[in-house]
């Protein structure tokens, strides 16, 4: 029991400090590079922090339980929606720019129509693994071929402002941002298990219901790398960074998590209940994600996509109701 609560405290505090020299990390290599926070936070901040799903995945994988991949991987996709950005929009409002809105939530709304499609006959194919894993790197490569095109505009914007040409140029060490990046993801995901592991074992010594811990610790837990990171970045004020590892998640969950657990071992005969619950809900939560972030109103003059504290709340509020319904379809 003491080495459990030890587990949590240590746990807790690794957490917070590693999101933020893991937010640290990523800002420097996104200044380095002069590519912007969003993508980096698409790539390397949301694609790393679903490499526990991915590792989960493949591992049920290979011991023959392909299924576990499509409930890991959407179930991950709610929370990091209805979860995520909920609570973050408590801490401060969340920002979309123009171009996630035009392309990259569309981008994440094209490819949840893609699953729905491929899991319209119920399974899950090798060759259909093969187009998720095959979409993955078309849109990567899409997302860094519009970030080059983008940072060279930049750059020509900056030559013929002579303003700009007499300033001195910020010097960000590589592979000091690097480190911070590497250190960072690493002490993540072994303080969120910490955390995990001891709050789990002191609700089972407590006498908690399994279901419950279930529901909560580890559903919570699950995605705490992602929760810890986007709360560092929004304390930050690096908005971009917050919404990209959502987003840049989500893609990596829907297409290589998936896709990866399917071409080791097709799934058939996905969980009736995958596809009535969780598939259904994943898909209103991304559209609402865009709905909500329609520009309506105009703030100091320019239109402004995202939304705040109400809209936190309501995510976290569809968040809770979304557990209530697996509490009460587990009984």
């Amino acid at each position: 029991m003491i080495l459990a609560i030890v587990a949590i405290v240590v746990g807790l505090v690794l957490l917070v400090w590693s999101a933020d020299r893991f937010v640290d990390g990523a800002v420097g290599v996104a200044q380095f590079f002069g590519m912007s926070t969003f993508l980096i936070g698409m790539i390397i901040v949301g694609f790393g922090t679903s490499a526990p799903e991915m590792v989960v995945s493949v591992l049920s994988a290979m011991n023959n339980s392909p299924q576990l991949a499509l409930g890991n991987a959407y179930g991950s996709n709610i929370a990091n929606i209805a979860l995520i950005l909920g609570t973050t929009a408590l801490i401060a409002p969340v920002v979309v720019k123009k171009q996630a809105m035009v392309r990259d939530i569309p981008i994440l709304m094209a490819m949840t129509a893609l699953t729905v499609v491929l899991l319209m006959d119920g399974n899950v194919s090798f060759v259909d693994g093969v187009v998720l894993l095959l979409a993955f790197v078309v849109i990567t490569a899409f997302n860094i071929s519009m970030e080059l095109h983008e940072k060279r505009k930049r750059k020509k914007a900056k030559l013929a402002d002579n303003a700009d040409e007499n300033l001195p140029a910020e010097k960000v060490s590589i592979v000091k941002s690097f480190a911070w990046l590497l250190v960072g993801l690493v002490l993540l995901i072994v303080s969120s298990r910490m955390l995990v592991w001891g709050a789990v074992y002191t609700a089972q010594a407590l006498g908690v219901s399994d279901l419950l811990i279930g529901l909560t610790i580890v559903a919570i837990g699950t995605s705490l790398p992602e929760l810890a990171s986007s709360i560092a970045a929004a304390r930050r004020g690096e908005n971009d960074l917050a919404v990209g590892n959502v987003i840049g998640s989500n893609i990596f969950n829907t297409l290589v998590v998936v896709g990866l657990a399917s071409v080791i071992a097709p799934i058939k005969a996905a969980d009736p209940e995958v596809m009535s619950r969780d598939v259904p809900i994943m898909i209103a939560l991304t559209l609402l994600l865009f709905f909500i972030c329609i520009p309506f109103k105009k703030k100091n003059g320019k239109r402004v996509s995202g939304f705040g504290r109400i809209g936190g709340a309501l995510f976290l509020s569809l968040y809770i109701a979304y557990l209530v319904l697996l509490g009460i379809q587990a009984v």
